[in-house]
């Protein structure tokens, strides 16, 4: 192979690349949650230090096809609501960094649960020039009800990203707002992040003594 034909193999993968990335950047958003859903469940079945509660090959796995397609900072100021914007910007930082721990975490904990579910597509109901979506979908299990499962999607430079998750009737957001309105008010800003720091810690301790 000679120099032009390895510039012009070169230019061709780049290229490639480039493509797949913007092609990821449009996709809607209900057919994002059906790919990253689709290969997470694949992987999760598959893999057999998943299937034995490996925790750090799941939490591996959250990190590399979920985190990625989360507004971890939107979800933190959501959830603090008045009090993020009293918050000085390290302090915003830390508590965004920490909730986003404790969401790997939970998710995590989810996929270790994973055997023969099967997730259901409900049709999206949106405009085209929507910046803001709700996809719906359900886990189906072998065994009792189906999982209702929503997810609050909003539309950024890079594509769709999910800012809140809703299961069986209740945002995962509203549900830590309380709690972190508690925290607040006992400890400060400092204070919630010392709760969550201390939570995650103990999440951690926990994975390496399972491994």
């Amino acid at each position: 192979m000679n120099i032009f034909t390895r510039f012009l193999a070169v230019v061709a993968s780049v290229s490639a690349l480039i493509f797949s990335s913007a092609a990821f950047a449009q996709e809607a958003p209900d057919a994002l949650v059906k790919r990253i859903s689709d290969e997470v469940l694949t992987i999760a079945k598959a893999d057999k230090d998943i299937q034995s509660g490996n925790v750090n090959r799941i939490v591996a796995l959250v990190q590399e096809k979920i985190v990625p397609y989360v507004d971890s900072d939107r979800m933190t100021a959501l959830a603090a609501g008045r009090f993020w914007r009293q918050a000085t910007p390290e302090q915003q930082q830390q508590l965004a960094t920490q909730f986003r721990t404790l969401l790997i975490y939970t998710y995590a904990g989810a996929l270790s649960q994973v055997r023969d579910q099967k997730i259901e597509y409900k049709p999206l109901r949106a405009d085209p020039n929507d910046t803001e979506v709700e996809v719906r979908t359900q886990l189906v299990q072998s065994r009792g009800d189906p999982i209702q499962l929503s997810y609050r999607m909003e539309k950024v430079s890079s594509g769709w990203k999910m800012y809140d998750i809703n299961v069986m009737g209740a945002w995962l957001v509203d549900a830590y707002k309380g709690t972190f309105s508690n925290e607040i008010s006992k400890g400060g800003i400092d204070g919630l992040i010392k709760t969550l720091t201390d939570k995650n810690a103990q999440l951690a301790a926990r994975s390496a003594a399972k491994k």
